[in-house]
């Protein structure tokens, strides 16, 4: 098969189209022929060399995929050859093949392109388990997004308001803003030119932060917290080492958690496996009736892989941007 491969780790000029092995689906697995592959900031990390794929996983990018199963693995019984699938991966995205643990394969809704369905899995999984299955929004509860504007900001802002929750956003610009509006969220903050903590402190603070921001952020998020608030960093964008005052915490009875998806096991508790049966359960029936859509900034052929990254480090997207893999 042909896949992204890197020559050594820097700027988006070290991917390249490059013949690779096929892989075997083993015991519990299936092989997938890719049709296109979401693009994540994990995938801008690992590129530069700060974020490796665990021991067990594919070294190839790509944290999500589409297409269609050609191959079953031993003891495989609920899905069949042909079948029309998006799957969570710990890595293998880029490329035309990819085995993937059947208990991280979601069905493709029936109408849906597979292109678009390329971009769900990964937020999907992302935006589930952290502020649902960790964090356990609830309905009136008021969720502060960072990075509203990107692949999982647009999506959690659709999931929130599914579940009754008040949103926030920060985004860099008025066009982003406008867009985050137009999927739901109520309270438009741009972080350019407005302070989010005080902005959140008019509405008695926020029940949930999800920061994709990590060390910059830190102290600024627990001020934003209303009282029993839940911080949940999800990224480094912004460092890893930060400064915390505890005081500001205690005194608001809050917690902080951190946690990623990547790094999981694939079965029990805790799992990717726990995670996808939870988003399939709960979250997928809201997709099957169109009332979560994936949302698409650009869709680029996998030989343009360095064009996706270059636009992620310049923050030129709005949703996903997703590689065709297949014809």
């Amino acid at each position: 098969m042909y896949a992204i491969g890197l020559n050594g780790f820097g700027g988006p000029e070290v991917m390249e189209w490059t013949v690779a092995v096929d892989p075997e689906p083993g015991p519990g697995e299936v092989l997938v022929e890719v049709a296109a592959a979401g693009v994540n900031r994990a995938d801008v990390m690992q590129r530069r060399g700060f974020y490796p794929p665990p021991a067990d996983a594919s070294s190839i990018l790509g944290l999500e995929c589409s297409g269609t199963i050609v191959k079953l693995g031993a003891g495989v019984a609920d899905w069949q050859v042909g079948d029309r699938v998006c799957a969570l991966l710990a890595g293998g995205g880029y490329a035309q093949l990819v085995a993937v643990p059947v208990t991280q394969l979601l069905p493709i809704p029936e109408g849906m392109d597979a292109i678009a369905a390329a971009g769900l899995p990964e937020v999907a999984a992302t935006v589930w388990s952290n502020l649902v299955m960790t964090a356990g929004v609830r309905s009136g509860q008021l969720v502060l997004i960072h990075g509203g504007g990107g692949g999982i900001g647009t999506h959690a802002i659709q999931v929130m308001r599914g579940l009754g929750a008040r949103v926030a956003v920060t985004a860099g610009s008025t066009e982003k803003l406008t867009k985050c509006a137009e999927l739901g969220a109520e309270i438009l903050i741009n972080y350019r030119t407005e302070d989010f903590v005080a902005v959140l402190a008019e509405q008695g603070g926020a029940d949930v932060i999800l920061d994709n921001m990590g060390a910059v952020y830190l102290q600024r998020n627990v001020e934003a917290l209303a009282p029993h608030g839940q911080l949940v960093v999800i990224g480094m964008q912004g460092g890893t080492t930060g400064e915390l005052n505890v005081a500001t915490l205690l005194r608001k009875w809050g917690s902080v958690h951190a946690t990623n998806v990547r790094s999981r096991p694939r079965v029990g508790p805790g799992s990717k496996a726990e995670i996808i049966a939870a988003v399939r359960a709960q979250l997928w029936p809201l997709v099957v009736a169109g009332e979560i859509v994936p949302v698409i900034s650009t869709e680029l052929p996998v030989t343009e892989a360095a064009r996706a990254h270059e636009m992620l480090d310049e923050s030129q997207t709005f949703g996903k941007v997703i590689l065709r893999v297949g014809d």
